[in-house]
């Protein structure tokens, strides 16, 4: 697997990075096949903090696998520590969920063909166009991949919601983590 080290007015020791690419490379005992794993280091000087904190961020991809998580700590190697914690335990998530699916035993979002319910409370809140700005954008391929699929993968990145293209209906697709603790689909149903 490749490891990439990058930081962001953070200075890092080499040794240090040494350690970092060492204990990442680790990680495919628990998902074979990861292609690549990117850890970057960067400072965080919120004006609501009084101190600096050091953020970690670490995503390791491969075989249509994505997982994901930043961690903040007093130094970048708290912060490393528990960025790295977690991707474990996301890892393990994932081997546990391939192996399931695997034998057989895993569940799906669509149950009999029924699309789950989704609810709506049909309010609309009204905003000012003004005061609402695009501050960040991402660019990134879409994959067609099943609703369980895109479930698993919201999962992963730890998001709240993931776009796909749905491979059972061919249109774009979202699923969602809803305040019940359950999983929406809102699917395209245009022609």
């Amino acid at each position: 697997m490749e490891v990439r080290v990058s930081s962001r007015r953070v200075d890092l020791d080499t040794d240090f990075a040494s350690i970092v690419e060492d204990k990442v490379t680790r990680l495919d005992r628990f998902v074979s096949g990861l292609d690549r794993a990117e850890v970057h280091f960067s400072e965080d000087r919120h004006h609501r903090h009084s101190d600096k904190k050091d953020m970690c961020e670490i995503t390791v991809t491969g075989h249509g696998h994505y997982v994901r998580a930043k961690v903040e700590g007093p130094d970048e190697a708290v912060a490393f520590d528990r960025a790295l914690a977690r991707v474990e335990r996301q890892m393990r998530k994932l081997k546990t969920r391939l192996q399931k699916r695997h034998h057989g035993d895993g569940e799906t979002i669509r149950q009999n063909g029924d699309v789950p319910a989704i609810e709506a409370d049909g309010e609309t809140s009204e905003q000012d166009d003004s005061t609402a700005k695009i501050v960040k954008a991402k660019r990134f391929d879409i994959d067609t991949i099943s609703p369980q699929d895109a479930a698993e993968r919201m999962d992963l990145v730890g998001h709240d919601f993931f776009f796909f293209h749905n491979v059972e209906t061919g249109r774009a697709a979202v699923v969602y983590l809803r305040e019940d603790g359950d999983i929406g689909l809102i699917d395209d149903v245009s022609d």
